[in-house]
């Protein structure tokens, strides 16, 4: 038992004690008082009859007794004077006795309130420090890099918005061993750690695979560095981002308070600072807008050490981020992403020849306002909470076509529903409508149960399958 616990018990058995004690004395002393009545008056009863007797029956006594009467009255008055006297003096002393109790009695009562407060006190800032004074989890930044002297755009941002170095050190890692970016990148000091990836060795391909070299050194730097991070550095969750990015004010924030969700719910494998449909004109006005999605989206996310453990010994020789995407690897799990973009490309050269840039990355809108996400309560975003509603959600809007659509014909603003049924179907929408039509093992690009959500003209947009999805068709990539 806690010595808390022990003093007010203790206190509370003495009061106890007391007051019993008290309860009985005052008892006794009123059984006393009583009793003391009872003889007075049987005493003064039996001597009136006496009198009246002696009266009536001895009249020659009855002189005698008128005589005497004076001398008897005063010896007995005298008696009884002395008899009240002491009883005063009793009940005097009674009195100081029971005042004296009722002092301790009191001084005690106020001792176990003080002592009862005491411990209130010191249980609420015992529950206040066990549950609302958590630890704040270090999440690493490892930013890939190569040959970019513009890698300095990225870091600039990176540093200006970091809240704190110790909670979110940044590792730079760099591959290709181009002096003028490594210059860059030491020019910044101990605000960032420079990691180099060792292994500059030429990786032989034959065929239409010579082409695709720079994916292969790609995947290998990134299972060095993932390596490197999470066992050397030994950090427990990692923000990953590449040399070409922009970042939202919000950036860290958006990370920080989206890691307890991504830690709590096994359903989920990353967290996602990017929309691949979040053109202008395609994004809902409002930033604090979050999603699931079952399509992997990269460009700035976040995994945790658990992730790297499951993937460490079979990651791929070339193209990661297809192979993470595979059945086998998602495991049916989801990430969020924001409807406005945290992360925003500004690479237009690199290992993909500006593959998408010209059509689609530049138009991505990236968020410029800063959303107290930390303060807000994201558990809406855990599967069991976010399914029911986003089925009712997409199954309980109107179905409309895709002509309906793009003709204006419709006479509201309400959110709509278009189906498909098959991957031609779900092509002809999605070119029409103006989203990405590509799939990924399947899955199309930000894609949640077979549904694809975006705003059209400012109003929200189903692409869905019917009610009746069985899940993702690998055959469909």
């Amino acid at each position: 038992m806690q010595p808390n616990k022990m003093g007010t018990l203790f206190s509370t058995c003495s009061c106890n004690i007391l007051a019993q004690l008290m309860t009985v004395r005052l008892r006794f002393f009123m059984c006393s008082i009583y009793v003391m009545c009872i003889i007075s008056f049987y005493f003064l009863v039996v001597q009136q009859l006496y009198k009246h007797q002696l009266k009536n029956e001895v009249p020659w006594l009855r002189g005698l007794v008128n005589e005497t009467q004076p001398i008897q009255q005063v010896h007995r008055s005298s008696k009884l004077n002395d008899q009240l006297d002491l009883l005063e003096l009793e009940l005097q002393k009674q009195l100081r006795s029971n005042e004296e109790l009722l002092i301790k009695l009191r001084s005690l009562k106020k001792k176990n309130i003080a002592q009862e407060k005491d411990s209130k006190s010191e249980e609420i800032i015992k529950e206040s420090n066990s549950t609302s004074v958590k630890p704040s989890p270090i999440i690493g930044v490892l930013v890939f890099s190569c040959n970019r002297i513009t890698i300095k755009r990225n870091l600039d941002q990176l540093l200006k918005y970091r809240p704190s170095k110790e909670q979110f050190p940044i590792v730079v890692s760099q591959d290709c061993g181009h002096e003028p970016t490594t210059k860059v990148i030491q020019s910044y000091g101990d605000q960032l750690t420079l990691i180099r990836q060792p292994d500059q060795s030429d990786i032989p391909l034959v065929g239409k695979e010579k082409k695709f070299k720079g994916y292969y050194k790609i995947a290998r730097h990134y299972g060095w560095a993932l390596n490197k991070t999470f066992h050397g550095f030994n950090y427990d969750t990692m923000i990953i981002v590449e040399d070409d990015l922009d970042i939202s004010p919000d950036f860290f924030e958006y990370f920080l308070a989206l890691y307890p969700i991504l830690k709590s719910d096994l359903t989920l494998w990353c967290i996602s600072a990017w929309n691949d449909n979040g053109k202008n004109g395609m994004v809902a006005e409002n930033p604090e807008i979050l999603h699931r999605s079952d399509f992997f989206p990269g460009l700035g996310w976040m995994l945790t050490k658990d992730l790297w453990l499951e993937l460490q010994n079979k990651w791929p020789k070339a193209f990661w981020d297809d192979w993470i995407r595979q059945p086998a690897q998602r495991k049916e799990r989801a990430c969020i992403r924001p409807e406005i973009s945290r992360t925003k490309t500004f690479g237009k050269v690199g290992v993909s020849n500006g593959l998408f840039y010209e059509k689609h990355l530049k138009f991505i809108r990236l968020n410029d306002k800063f959303v107290p996400f930390t303060q807000k309560d994201l558990s809406y975003l855990k599967k069991d909470n976010y399914d029911v509603e986003f089925v009712k959600l997409v199954y309980g809007t109107p179905a409309v076509t895709v002509q309906q659509l793009t003709k204006g014909s419709l006479s509201h603003s309400n959110p709509v529903r278009v189906t498909y049924t098959s991957k031609d179907t779900f092509k002809k929408a999605a070119k029409a409508l103006g989203i990405m039509d590509d799939f990924k093992s399947g899955v199309p690009r930000t894609g949640y149960r077979g549904v694809v959500s975006f705003l059209y003209k400012r109003r929200w947009v189903y692409l869905a399958p019917t009610a009746e999805w069985k899940g993702y068709d690998s055959t469909w990539s």
